[in-house]
């Protein structure tokens, strides 16, 4: 479904990704795990050619999308929650919700207003709120729901538990876990462990822009001093 390979990215003369590879099959949940500045959300931003890729590819269903335009790749059915949400905080969660939408994809999950209400409940509750009266756990639930607006055939997630409340928290697991039944591939960038395990299929852990592991968890496991050496605070 994706194919990073080799990817390099700078931030003015400072290389950020160097030499990044990974891959996310069909129907997989891979969680990208690291600490804070080991390029965790530049390898996301790359991903959607947010940011130019200075060498590598990525590839998203079997095509080349390197030097696209962002927009070109969201229409391609790439989906892309960003870490800081971007809802559109004077629009309700219906009209958020519609700035999302697109056509539905052969082959693809297809989400709609009530499928979306069905997997967030407390957007359902809150449908004709603003989107600056709602917490932040429920703003990032809307930023994950208008993505799915565009029935992506991928999922880009960055950070989905960071600073929310313990009870969105287990909402967001069971959220990940139904978007994974339901066949959607989701690369999602996280700093928890304990979430990562609870939704993903493999691990990746990054350090200085590389991965250093790729495996499933036990695995990881396997191998204690890598979560010593790379995500240990």
């Amino acid at each position: 479904m994706l194919e990073l390979e080799g990817l390099e990215v700078f931030y003015g003369k400072a290389q950020i990704l160097q030499g990044l590879s990974l891959s996310v099959g069909p129907g997989e949940v891979v969680a990208l795990l690291g600490r804070n500045g080991a390029g965790k959300t530049t390898t996301l931003k790359a991903t959607m050619q947010m940011l130019p890729v200075a060498g590598g590819q990525v590839r998203f269903r079997g095509e080349d999308i390197t030097g696209s335009d962002p927009y070109r790749v969201a229409r391609a059915g790439l989906g892309y929650v960003p870490e800081d949400r971007r809802i559109f905080t004077q629009l309700t969660v219906r009209e958020n919700l519609e700035t999302g939408r697109q056509a539905a994809r052969e082959g693809v999950p297809r989400w709609d207003e009530a499928a979306l209400f069905e997997l967030f409940p407390n957007l359902a509750e809150r449908a004709e709120a603003r989107g600056k009266a709602l917490s932040g756990g429920e703003q990032q639930m809307l930023s994950i729901a208008r993505t799915l607006m565009g029935n992506p055939a991928c999922l880009l997630l960055d950070e989905p538990s960071e600073g929310i409340a313990p009870v969105i928290v287990t909402e967001m697991a069971r959220a990940i876990l139904r978007l994974k039944r339901e066949g959607l591939s989701v690369l999602l960038s996280e700093q928890a462990l304990p979430f990562a395990r609870a939704v993903a299929d493999r691990v990746a852990v990054i350090d200085h822009g590389r991965v250093v592991f790729e495996g499933d968890f036990s695995a990881l496991d396997a191998a204690p001093e890598i979560a010593k050496r790379h995500l240990a605070v």
